[in-house]
């Protein structure tokens, strides 16, 4: 069975908040998502420049629209921006049972008001008491409560009070402004209080809110209980904020497509090391090259995703030599290798797109051939290498790959260097993918 969520919320021209978040959101779980546009706003991370609200009737007719012919499994409320469309809205969906999430948004990420003083009563009067779950952050909580909240205890306070005096059958407050050394999110259900407590994490929040709200229907719509639909909607923020959209000058918006992008690309990566580790084994003389201290092959996720060695598959137990062959010791796993993945992490900070590596056992021989075939080539030098870099755990191969990249001027497609006491000489083949540094290696071979 296909799941339908239905937002009934404003559009945003920059793509971070509003219905398009919503319908990312609903897409990320598999939801098919259904819209009712109320207000089209022109907006960017920067400012929201104009709004122009929807007609009550209209929006009402396409609430109508979607929910008699395709069916809402769940709804959620976004921007309603002014008291008529507020009531067009409560009329219409008392028609139907779907659940409804509210989020009261009342305030752009940018701070423009995004929906009028005198429609806040008739929000609190006509869609609160037919919630399933409201969504409000602090500021918005402290409006609909008219509580001051300063702390975990006061959104305890704050959110019975929503329930209780409003009507709405749960509330959970967000804890992104509480000021808190966790984003802890307080949930009020059923007479009970519940916490969700996530660490702050530093990235791109515009869009938090309707994501939010968004998760939380798409998963009542799939028929998930509240409190397991919270939980799983808190997660899927915190990877968004984490992973956002770097875009725009303002308050960059969160990454909804992180979610499934990040499973799909760790199998795909993983999938294109194992059968380029395949070819590897191939390649005649390889063993000839193998360090003293092994081979490694890496490939890294996408450059939005790859922030640490986690991130990069690579050989367990590296690759070693097999008689007159090579074999690798264990199988491709993520956070396998350190050495080389922390050198292609740090190349991929200057060239995103290099994004595998293999390193072998330096040979002045190799780098002439290299040279002769075209391919580009840089090195850097450990002696000149800074005390305080030698001091600092894992420091020096980004230090190295750093040098190197800024002596050459442009991207290496080899990295080397000779050594020092009690360090092996060694040859850095980059690439795009497995299969480029493969290709660049039957070069360097012959």
């Amino acid at each position: 069975m296909i799941r339908k969520a239905l937002t009934i919320a404003g559009s945003d021209s920059g793509g971070g908040a509003g219905i398009e978040a919503d319908l990312k959101t609903f897409a990320a779980f598999g939801v098919h998502g259904l819209v009712a546009i109320t207000s089209v706003t022109a907006q960017n991370t920067q400012e929201v420049r104009a709004i122009y609200d929807i007609s009550p009737e209209v929006v009402a007719k396409q609430i109508e629209a979607v929910a008699e012919d395709i069916g809402v499994d769940a709804a959620k409320t976004g921007m309603l921006s002014n008291a008529d469309i507020i009531k067009a809205v409560a009329k219409t969906v008392r028609k139907y049972e779907f659940p409804l999430v509210v989020d009261p948004v009342m305030i752009a990420k940018s701070g423009a008001p995004l929906l009028r003083e005198d429609a806040v009563e008739a929000l609190k009067e006509k869609i609160i008491p037919f919630a399933k779950v409201v969504t409000p952050n602090r500021p918005e909580a402290e409006k609909l409560s008219g509580m001051k909240i300063e702390s975990i205890e006061d959104a305890r306070k704050a959110a019975k009070f929503i329930v209780e005096e409003l009507g709405a059958e749960a509330v959970i407050v967000k804890g992104g402004h509480l000021g808190t050394s966790e984003a802890v999110d307080v949930l009020y259900y059923r007479g009970s209080f519940r916490e969700y407590r996530k660490p702050f994490v530093d990235g791109c929040t515009h869009g938090t809110g309707c994501s939010f709200s968004a998760a939380i229907a798409a998963n009542l719509a799939k028929g998930e209980g509240l409190e397991e639909t919270v939980k799983v909607a808190k997660e899927f923020v915190t990877a968004g904020i984490y992973y956002g959209l770097r875009i725009g000058h303002g308050h960059c918006p969160v990454n909804q497509n992180a979610w499934i992008e990040i499973p799909a690309e760790r199998w795909r990566t993983y999938e294109a090391l194992n059968g380029a580790l395949g070819e590897l084994l191939k390649v005649e003389g390889l063993q000839q090259y193998v360090p003293e201290v092994g081979m490694n092959f890496v490939y890294a996720l996408p450059g939005i995703y790859a922030r640490g060695k986690a991130d990069v598959a690579g050989v367990k137990g590296r690759i070693v030599k097999f008689g007159e062959t090579v074999k690798p010791v264990g199988p491709v796993e993520f956070g396998a290798s350190d050495h080389l993945a922390r050198a292609v992490l740090t190349m991929m900070g200057f060239y995103p797109e290099v994004r595998s590596a293999l390193n072998l056992r330096y040979d002045e021989w190799l780098i002439e051939r290299a040279k002769r075939a075209g391919l580009r080539v840089s090195f850097y030098d450990r002696r000149e290498e800074p005390e305080e870099i030698k001091r600092r755990e894992g420091a020096t191969i980004p230090w190295g790959i750093e040098m190197a990249v800024k002596r050459l001027g442009e991207r290496p497609d080899i990295v080397y260097h000779l050594g020092d006491w009690g360090k092996e000489s060694m040859v850095l083949l980059f690439g795009e993918n497995p299969g480029d540094v493969i290709r660049k290696l039957r070069l360097l071979l012959g």
